[in-house]
Order: structure tokens, then sequence, then C-alpha cells
């Protein structure tokens, strides 16, 4: 990370674009998967995650594509196909056989992806408010993914995603506005979830009967109180994966890693020791 701009790491090439991921600390790899927010990338996404994990282990958090400071190309087509081959080329570039994931929402479907596509690229895994199953689209996450840009736009979607939204204060709001606005944003992220949107969450799943074979150990953790995924999503999630243990977090929306962060890191610390 910079001194000028936290969000900017390093940078390789990843099916073709320059991809850009932060990274700390040594040891076992473990990985971080962001969301699907305007504005998101992964310093955002994990900014209270990293160093503590970085005592232990060697964190690397990309910013996925189309999403934050990894390169943009104008013709680029979107799918859950290119997201998996974007991240396990990624994973060959920054020398990553095999890792511990920690996977948020949007990135939760690619985490499931990926630990049923490539089982031997993944240790274990921690779904996070994860989509990756099929369910109703909400409200809040329609108008996510339906964002267009202004400040009591992004001021509406913001509050969508705690429990406790004296935390998203004017700076936050602000600082996720301007990073949606910056030249091509955009323009990309408004192509990836076009109307009707119902069909992204379906292209983003996993289907069930391969998620019954997953065979890693895995963490489920959700906010009880999550407005944009359903709680729904990881019962479901843990009744599917065999060898997986549930979390609900109470008085906690989408952003558990940011409303309850101490609770979580010590969650995912004791889990990845096991």
């Amino acid at each position: 990370m910079t001194q000028s701009d936290p969000e900017i790491g390093k940078t390789v090439i990843a099916a073709g674009l320059k991809t850009n991921y932060l990274e700390a600390g040594q040891g076992d790899p473990v990985i971080l998967i962001h969301g699907s927010g305007p504005g998101v990338t992964a310093y955002a996404n994990w900014r209270f995650t990293i160093e503590p994990l970085a005592q232990k282990y060697r964190v690397l958090a990309p910013d996925i594509a189309g999403f934050g400071y990894t390169e943009r190309k104008s013709d680029q087509q979107y799918s859950l196909d290119f997201w998996v081959k974007h991240l396990t080329e990624w994973m060959d570039a920054v020398g990553v056989k095999k890792a511990r994931f920690i996977g948020n929402s949007f990135g939760g479907s690619l985490t499931l992806a990926i630990a049923s596509r490539y089982p031997e690229r993944v240790e274990s895994f921690v779904l996070m408010g994860a989509a990756g199953v099929e369910f109703e689209l909400t409200p809040e996450l329609d108008a996510i993914w339906g964002y267009e840009p202004s400040i009591e736009n992004m001021r509406k979607i913001v509050m969508s995603f705690a429990y406790d939204t004296s935390m998203m204060t004017d700076d936050l709001v602000r600082s996720r506005y301007e990073a949606s606005v910056r030249p091509g944003y955009h323009e990309s992220f408004s192509k990836m979830f076009e109307v009707p949107r119902q069909r992204h969450i379906k292209a983003l799943a996993t289907p069930d009967d391969q998620i019954r074979k997953i065979p890693h150990r895995a963490m489920v953790v959700h906010g009880r109180d999550d407005k944009i995924v359903p709680p729904t999503n990881s019962t479901k999630l843990h009744s599917l994966l065999k060898n997986s243990d549930l979390h609900m977090f109470s008085n906690c929306g989408h952003w558990t890693q940011i409303e309850r962060k101490n609770d979580f890191n010590k969650l995912v610390m004791d889990f990845f020791a096991a």
C-alpha cells in the first residue's frame, strides 16, 4: 500500500488486465475477495481485516476485474467464468498455488465457484454475506446494482449496508461517491448488472449439487439484519456445504467485517488456525 493512496498497491497482468492488489504479511496465503457495490475497492472492503490477518498470513486482496483500480477495457464482457479466469490467473501471477479465501457478498460467489471448479487451489474458506445461491433480488441490491452517480444515491446505498447507520459518515459517503465517478468506472459498472437484474443472481450461483460436492472446511458468516443479501442465503449455504460452520451476528447488516470487525477478525483467525 502506498502512503499517498492506500487503495493502490502492486500490479500484475491477469486475464490480459493490469490488476491492482494489496499485499501484507508473510506466511500461508489468504485471499480476500470484495463485493460488488459502486465505488468498491479491495481496500474499502478489507481495510480493517488486512493488518490483523497479516500478523500471521500473507494477505492478498485484489481489485476484481471491472472494479477498483484494475484495468478496464471498454469491450470487456463480465461473467462468472471470466471472473474465475481472472482470479486464477492472478493467483498464478502472484505465485499462489493454494490459499485460504474470504469472500464478501459477490466475492462469496467467486469463492464458491473457485472451490467448486478448482478445489485443489483452496485450503479452506469463509463466506460473508455471500451470494452464490439463488435468491429473490432485494430492493436494496437492486438499488446497488442500478446505482446512478450522485451523493444522495450513494448515501441511500451506504445507509443500507449497515445496521448502525451512525457509522456511515459524510466522509465515507463522499469517498465512495468519488470512487464511483472515476473515469470509466461507471461505464463498466452499469454494464455488469443491467436490468432485469434477477438473472445476475442466477448467473453468479453455483448449482446446489455442485456446492454439496465441495469438500473444504468452510465458515459461513452473516449479519442477521442484512437487507441486501438475505440471511437465509447463509443458512442455505450451511445446509449444502457438508463441512461448514455457521455464525450469525446480531445487530449487524451487510458489512460484518466493518460493523463487527474485532469479532469477525477473531472468528476468522480461530477458524483458519484450527
